[in-house]
């Protein structure tokens, strides 16, 4: 059980009271379990938003491709912008390392059971960072399509990252992480060749949750897709887009 969010505990408790005449159930609402967290995450916003940090949160299945798509962008974008990274894992330093490759300040933070970064670990993270004004900070959240969609973390957009290989239904399997999305890039497409995988059909089910979200077709691998996604970074930041 995550020890931050208690998954699967609603904040809801029963307490049942048998009678003769009657069996009744009543549900106390016990907190908002999420009221702390988004009060911070509106701090957080606040603080990007006056120092023009343009706040980007990548949710995604273990394996998608996070790591690699960060390794990409910031490679073609650091000599325009400037990056600062957050990376969650529940252990290891491994993707902060090949972050840290890449010449970009970076944080990892290890949330041990949990299973998702909130307001607060990123409070922690941006402070010892330091971002200048008008950067980017990339968070790389922990690998779930659960958890990381119910927590707010200040950011300017959540981009979901789906891969070729988890199958085209995993809008409707996780439809609140897709509902709180505003970009979805379907990722590894260089593979599908090789599985099978309609992005049409991820994208209707995609748009049955959330007819708003904004797709990028590319595969962090051979490149294929990217500069799309790199213009948009560089619209969304007002900076020329760049000649890839």
């Amino acid at each position: 059980m995550c020890d931050t969010c208690g998954c699967g505990e609603p904040g809801l408790k029963l307490h049942e009271h048998n009678h003769d005449h009657d069996r009744e159930r009543i549900v106390y609402v016990e907190q908002d379990i999420l009221s702390k967290n988004n009060l911070l995450a509106e701090r957080n916003r606040g603080y990007f938003e006056t120092n023009g940090i343009f706040t980007l949160n990548l949710v995604s299945s273990p394996g998608s491709g996070k790591t690699t798509l960060l390794e990409r962008t910031i490679a073609a974008l650091k000599k325009d912008l400037s990056f600062v990274v957050i990376e969650g894992d529940q252990q290891s330093h491994r993707d902060a390392e090949r972050i840290e490759a890449t010449g970009v300040p970076v944080v990892q933070v290890n949330t041990g059971t949990g299973c998702h970064l909130d307001a607060e670990m990123i409070r922690k993270a941006v402070k010892t960072l330091n971002p200048k004004e008008n950067s980017v900070l990339m968070i790389e959240n922990v690998g779930n399509l659960i958890c990381p969609a119910l927590f707010d973390l200040g950011e300017a957009h959540k981009v979901v990252i789906i891969s070729v290989t988890e199958g085209e239904d995993k809008p409707q399997k996780y439809p609140t992480m897709f509902t709180v999305a505003d970009i979805c890039l379907i990722n590894k497409i260089d593979l599908l060749p090789y599985v099978d995988f309609d992005i049409e059909i991820c994208k209707e089910y995609a748009k049955e949750v959330n007819n708003h979200l904004k797709f990028f077709e590319i595969s962090a691998k051979t490149g294929e897709g990217l500069k799309e996604w790199n213009d948009w970074i560089c619209q969304e930041t007002g900076r020329p887009q760049v000649n890839l």
